[in-house]
């Protein structure tokens, strides 16, 4: 698959990850196309942003856009990311569910009282053309994580996704032009520095990222050359505590697949688990049972349940990881090593008897590898979990729910969850502490950090 953008010499390559075989290219855009599709943003802007009925029509209509498309965009996005069918559907789903979501969704007018005979009003206005720039686990449904909100808020978008998984974005790029207004939403794809170019376009006034904490700072400092608008959803390293109380076999599926959900490729996906001494053993022999038991394969077969890691990169650094867990004493209880087939995969992991302070526990992983660690005193693990530079959720498992509530709470995360992990609703906001993010996504939090506020203050009337 060739974008018709695409000329000789212009381009690079998009490699299967089920093969680790180049199948398609992508255009490499340059610093004059940047400006292009930006100008276009830029344009669309003041209309987009005084028609918040056309706006809500526009959403819906490309909410049932992105379903039509459905079949098509999915196998794009496993062909190029790896992940099963069955999640490359829910991901396109979720992509029609979100623009809908939003499109019920607009800034308000307040009226401030504060005792005095005047009239103070706060409006919202949109703050201008966005620059969202997404990772590779999720290309379609972080996409839209951004644009929608943007949208809803009256802004144009200009988005780049990774050079791992340009296409599907590409493809919906076509799939939202045949329904929004020209300039409202394009696609820029290609290598560095192109996301360091738009981040620092000093036509953009608001950036919105999704990835590794290295480039989020990255970009931060792009954006800071213009005082943009920050929004950053960088790295995650969750921690999964499991309660004395817990029912293990009434958990463990739940459990091992907040872990290896999209191959280990989340960054609110549990990435260790501390269990009590009582339980370590169970623990371990319930996840380890399911690691072994699991489907992997290319995620084009039906019968797939965890396809290969994205890039060979990715790969290498699992590797390391697992390599360096060993030599500090953990045990491989499931997996360990890659199976003996092209393509980037890595048999699903589970480590045992791992010593707290490897890099596979401090680290995250971002791959099926999931290490468990003993504890034996319920504030140790707790201490544990938040002794990390990550803050981006956190789960706590058993049977008494008032006291995993109470120890949820303790987690230092902008998400806790209780017997589950990494559901989210599109109502509610979602955010990141110390390093793993700056600034609200999600809900009508995504919709405000797209806008400015702006008081009107005028005399009563008569006054």
């Amino acid at each position: 698959m060739t974008r018709p953008d695409a000329h000789l010499g212009t381009v690079f390559d998009v490699v299967n990850p089920a093969t680790g075989q180049v199948f398609a290219q992508s255009p490499q855009h340059s610093p004059a196309d940047l400006d292009t599709v930006v100008a276009r943003a830029c344009t669309a802007w003041p209309q987009w942003r005084a028609d918040p009925v056309g706006r809500t029509a526009a959403m819906l209509d490309a909410a049932a856009a992105v379903e039509a498309a459905g079949a098509e965009l999915a196998t794009v996005l496993t062909r190029e990311q790896g992940k099963p069918l069955a999640e490359s559907r829910a991901e396109v789903a979720r992509v029609a569910a979100r623009l809908r979501h939003f499109s019920g969704l607009a800034p308000k007018a307040d009226r401030i009282r504060d005792g005095r005979a005047v009239h103070t009003e706060l409006r919202w206005h949109s703050l201008g053309p966005v620059a969202a720039i997404t990772p590779w686990n999720f290309p379609l449904q972080l996409a839209s994580s951004k644009i929608a909100p943007a949208l809803a808020a009256g802004s144009t978008v200009v988005l780049k996704p990774s050079p791992y998984t340009p296409l599907a974005t590409a493809l919906l790029e076509q799939v939202l032009g045949s329904v929004l207004p020209p300039g409202v939403f394009g696609v820029v794809t290609g290598r560095e520095p192109l996301g360091s170019q738009l981040a620092g376009h000093p036509d953009i006034a608001h950036v919105t990222f999704t990835g590794s904490i290295a480039t989020g700072r990255r970009v931060a400092m792009q954006a800071a050359s213009g005082l943009k608008r920050v929004t950053l959803e960088l790295g995650g390293n969750d921690a999964a505590i499991i309660l004395d109380d817990a029912d293990i076999d009434r958990i463990a599926d739940t459990l091992f697949w907040s872990a290896f959900r999209n191959c280990g490729q989340v960054c609110m996906a549990v990435k260790r688990v501390y269990a009590p001494t009582r339980l370590y053993d169970d623990v371990v022999t319930a996840l380890t049972h399911r690691a072994r038991e699991v489907v992997v394969g290319d995620g084009l077969d039906e019968t797939t349940q965890i396809g290969p890691i994205n890039n060979a990169r990715q790969l290498e650094r699992v590797e390391h990881l697992v390599a360096d867990g060993r030599a500090a004493g953990a045990r491989v209880a499931a997996g360990g090593d890659r199976p003996d087939r092209p393509g980037y995969f890595f048999a699903p992991t589970i480590l045992a008897d791992v010593p707290g302070d490897c890099a596979v526990v401090t680290e995250e992983q971002f791959g099926p590898v999931l290490p468990v660690i003993r504890y034996s005193n319920l504030d140790d693990a707790v201490q544990a979990a938040n002794a990390t530079r990550f803050g981006l959720g956190g789960s706590v498992w058993g049977t008494d729910l008032d006291r995993a509530a109470a120890v949820a709470d303790r987690l230092e995360c902008g998400t806790a969850w209780i017997n589950h992990h990494a559901e989210l609703s599109l109502a509610q906001p979602f955010t990141g502490v110390k390093d793993s993010g700056v600034g609200v996504a999600g809900g009508e939090w995504g919709m405000y950090g797209n806008l400015r506020p702006m008081v009107i203050h005028r005399p009563e009337s008569g006054a």
